[in-house]
């Protein structure tokens, strides 16, 4: 059985002055402790990250996976919205993760796009995919008094990016800066719960609201999710499912300071697996 992971940290995103500060930590942090437990990992970090680079690597990580190999997928960045193109989403917009050229070529990596190299995966491997950014909230929401001043979530707004030509007309002006969530599960989480093999793990819930914070916590910028996730699994016992990993983290977040409900998506089978494995 092989083990192996991609795992994605972007703190630069050129052009639309909303860089993070913990993704890169997020992903190297991901990277060692994967290593540890037996994988063989790659890293895309900033502008290694460009969306052409995010295809090539996730499909080359599923092609290589077969019968009982583990693959996960981590990716810590800004989420975002664009127009759906082709119909599928009840509200007209796609879900998509924002690649470090999001702004100098105009392209998001879509759920769409996602879902389709996803599909190609054989039968019998096992994936993760561990989401640490967000789709959902506006990106001017205050901190509170008891967060850091680098808190902030990790959401890029269409009109950072997207030409006012291709906005949803609903979204143009001051709309376009902020961000009105789907209520539900997004098409990106349903594709999870298709195979007994795929789980996603993400920062927040979907809906209005709920964020995914970047943010220093003593002293270092990691993802929230990010560092109560890995805290929780250190401590978690060599039997440990996935379920149980969840809800060690439930106990860590939602909190005063980082008000995000990390999600785990999946079927039960899938879910009662022992942790990465």
């Amino acid at each position: 059985m092989a083990k192996k992971a991609l795992c994605i940290g972007i703190n630069n995103y050129p052009g639309t002055h909303m860089d993070l500060q913990g993704c890169v930590n997020d992903a190297q942090d991901w990277s060692a402790v994967l290593t540890a437990r037996g994988y063989k990992t790659t890293l895309l970090l900033d502008d290694k990250a460009t969306k052409a680079a995010m295809v090539d690597a996730m499909s080359k990580l599923i092609a290589s996976g077969g019968k009982g190999d583990s693959l996960v997928i981590t990716f810590s960045g800004h989420g975002t919205y664009q127009p759906d193109e082709d119909g599928d989403e009840v509200d007209g917009l796609d879900e998509a993760l924002c690649p470090y050229d999001l702004q100098t070529k105009g392209e998001a990596l879509t759920d769409d796009e996602i879902k389709a190299i996803f599909s190609t995966r054989k039968g019998g491997a096992r994936l993760l995919l561990v989401a640490d950014s967000c789709h959902s909230g506006t990106v001017t929401r205050a901190a509170k008094a008891d967060k850091d001043a680098d808190t902030r979530p990790r959401f890029m707004p269409m009109g950072n990016w997207l030409p006012a030509s291709k906005l949803p007309k609903n979204f143009a002006g001051k709309a376009a800066q902020t961000m009105v969530a789907p209520i539900g599960t997004s098409p990106l989480a349903g594709a999870f719960v298709k195979q007994v093999g795929d789980l996603l793990l993400s920062g927040c819930k979907e809906g209005p609201n709920n964020y995914s914070y970047d943010a220093r916590i003593n002293g270092r910028f990691n993802g929230a999710f990010t560092y109560y996730a890995l805290k929780t699994l250190k401590a978690l016992k060599p039997e440990g499912t996935y379920a149980d990993w969840h809800k060690a983290i439930l106990k860590s977040l939602p909190s005063a300071s980082y008000p995000q409900t990390p999600q785990l998506v999946g079927t039960s089978a899938a879910k009662t697996r022992k942790a990465l494995t």
